[in-house]
């Protein structure tokens, strides 16, 4: 797959959309073309009715994504001005992240800190291998996190644990990360693929539509009673009872065989 920036990697994996963030000599720092290069991937595999699924990995064994680049922090972020310019860019990249109606899945190894982790919180479900390390150090670098980021880390962990993690700038193990529910499974770093791969084999096997359904209404849970949108749940329902993929679940059943889904 063609991007902008050789940073970020993207290819076809079956039904499967693999990106891997390609920074490894800044243990996968995360510049500001790398947002663009995010940014296009997940339009494409968007596009893609062949894709079930995205899964996000760090190239090398070092890290997922150790944060931000600070070598970019002078030019691009060295006023508020600037920082909001940053942040326009890398906003777009983040969207597209948690807008993206295809299951995704962060496949977290070693570093996953500041940025990095705000990508991670981004995904649908997070496995992490053991030497995972966990942190926000913002407090070091006297900056401050959006909105957006410390939502999702809030309704993943509490206000209460949130607060820790910011405020102490501490690094969390892989365990302690499962324990507060910042990830969804913590394995050996030889089950890795594996772990990841047994929940990408299912998610190919299930009807496109439902899994859009389910994941589109939770997002609209998780908001504000004023933002909910009733409308789009409502619609994302009629569209699953309408499909040919409804039809297709249950004659399937009634058979006792695998369904075979379409999206349709």
């Amino acid at each position: 797959m063609e991007l902008s920036t050789q940073k970020i990697l993207a290819h076809n994996d079956g039904p499967v959309g693999r990106i891997i963030l390609n920074n490894p000599e800044r243990r996968n720092a995360i510049s500001l073309d790398m947002w663009q290069g995010i940014s296009e991937a997940f339009d494409q595999f968007s596009e893609n009715p062949k894709i079930r699924c995205v899964v996000m990995s760090g190239a090398g064994d070092k890290a997922f994504a150790s944060g931000a680049d600070i070598s970019q922090f002078k030019e691009r972020r060295s006023n508020a001005d600037a920082a909001e310019e940053y942040a326009r860019i890398s906003m777009a990249g983040r969207q597209k992240m948690l807008h993206c109606e295809k299951p995704f899945i962060a496949q977290i190894r070693g570093f996953c800190m500041g940025g990095g982790l705000g990508i991670a919180l981004a995904a649908d479900i997070r496995i992490a291998s053991e030497d995972a390390q966990f942190g926000v150090p913002a407090a070091r670098l006297s900056i401050a996190y959006d909105r957006l980021n410390l939502g999702n880390l809030v309704a993943l962990v509490g206000p209460s644990k949130a607060k820790e993690i910011l405020l102490t700038a501490k690094r969390y193990s892989g365990l302690e990360a499962e324990k507060m529910g910042l990830i969804n499974s913590c394995v050996p770093i030889s089950d890795l693929e594996t772990a990841v791969a047994d929940i990408t084999d299912r998610i190919s096997e299930n009807a496109p539509l439902s899994m859009k359904a389910s994941k589109l209404t939770i997002n609209e849970l998780m908001k504000d009673d004023s933002a909910f949108d009733g409308a789009l749940v409502d619609q994302l329902t009629r569209d699953c009872f309408d499909s040919k993929d409804y039809q297709e679940g249950q004659e399937a059943f009634l058979n006792k065989r695998k369904p075979v889904f379409t999206g349709a």
